[in-house]
């Protein structure tokens, strides 16, 4: 690799070090760690040392008018303005030459299994840097419309909690639950990341329960990680966790089969995107199709189910049914 690409993608490291919120002020010697494991796979200073770093923030403030300062308070570095990122410098030709190179190898391994989860981020980025010879092309927009989601909140968190996972350290947050005010604060072993619906969830062991529990990223604050190793075996296969799930809820509780009619609109659309991957047609009716899964009960399932409205009538169990007819009854007196 060019030097010239080294520098660039150190730029990159150090801008991600610098907007890490959950890790603040970073030092020359957290930088230049952050590089080499990034580049190198080590951090043992034999490939980048700290006056490379210096050049590096220098040729940032020069060349992209970065606006980085030194905190004699906090003994480290950050942005002066929090709304920079070295992300947002337009691409040159031979980084939209690139783009494209990338897209068009990932394309070709999109099917395999180890990239299948992400074969439809990876079919965005090849639609949008082929629509136009410039993927910055700002006309393109008055054209062609992207779906596009708001930056998921804690998202910046994903690097130090991936770090903690592989090597089992325990770590501890603040966390603000949707039915209270007031954050507390947790210590946990993290075991996976996952997301759904554009939201990041962190599912761990608590030190002070014997049970896996689901965190939203989004209500998590103050993250620290912990010198505490966790080297016991945890129960835990993601596969089998979430095998009967619908969206990001797994429980004790086992899964139950649901039978739902629906009508020949709505079973083209479940047809191309299942409701999960245990859906099979059990009888195909004049005007509605008759549907089974096999999943536990959620509420990721009863807003899915109520989302297609009149379109869908639950079958089975007979206590989910009632569930939902009482919620469409509450959602009747709320619109009379």
């Amino acid at each position: 690799m060019s030097k010239i690409k080294n520098a660039q993608l150190r730029y990159r490291v150090i801008d991600r070090c610098l907007r890490n919120t959950a890790r603040p002020y970073p030092s020359k010697d957290e930088m230049r760690k952050a590089c080499e494991e990034a580049l190198y796979g080590s951090t043992g200073g034999s490939d980048i040392c700290d006056s490379t770093i210096e050049k590096d923030m220098f040729a940032m403030r020069e060349e992209f008018d970065a606006p980085i300062k030194y905190s004699k308070l906090h003994k480290g570095y950050f942005y002066d303005d929090p709304e920079y990122s070295v992300d947002k410098i337009p691409l040159s030709e031979d980084d939209i030459d690139a783009i494209k190179f990338a897209t068009k190898t990932l394309m070709q391994f999109k099917d395999m299994d180890l990239f299948k989860n992400f074969g439809y981020a990876i079919n965005k980025i090849f639609d949008r840097v082929h629509i136009s010879n410039n993927p910055l092309d700002s006309i393109v927009e008055k054209f062609v419309q992207f779906e596009t989601f708001a930056e998921s909140k804690g998202s910046e968190m994903l690097p130090v909690l991936l770090k903690s996972i592989k090597e089992k350290k325990l770590v501890t947050f603040d966390y603000t639950a949707f039915t209270s005010e007031k954050p507390k604060n947790r210590k946990v072993l993290p075991l996976l990341l996952k997301e759904y619906r554009n939201r990041w969830y962190l599912i761990c062991l608590p030190t002070d329960k014997n049970k896996i529990i689901t965190f939203g990223l989004d209500r998590m604050s103050e993250l620290k990680v912990t010198k505490e190793h966790h080297y016991k075996p945890v129960d835990f296969d993601p596969d089998v966790y979430f095998k009967h799930s619908i969206g990001i809820t797994s429980n004790e509780t086992l899964p139950e089969e649901i039978h739902f009619k629906i009508d020949k609109v709505g079973s083209k659309y479940i047809e191309t995107q299942p409701l999960h991957e245990s859906q099979k047609l059990i009888k195909e009716g004049s005007n509605r199709n008759t549907y089974e899964i096999r999943v536990i009960i959620s509420e990721e399932l009863k807003r899915i189910l109520l989302s297609y409205g009149s379109q869908i009538e639950l079958i089975k169990p007979k206590t989910l049914r009632t569930e939902l007819q009482k919620i469409i009854t509450e959602m009747f007196n709320t619109y009379k």
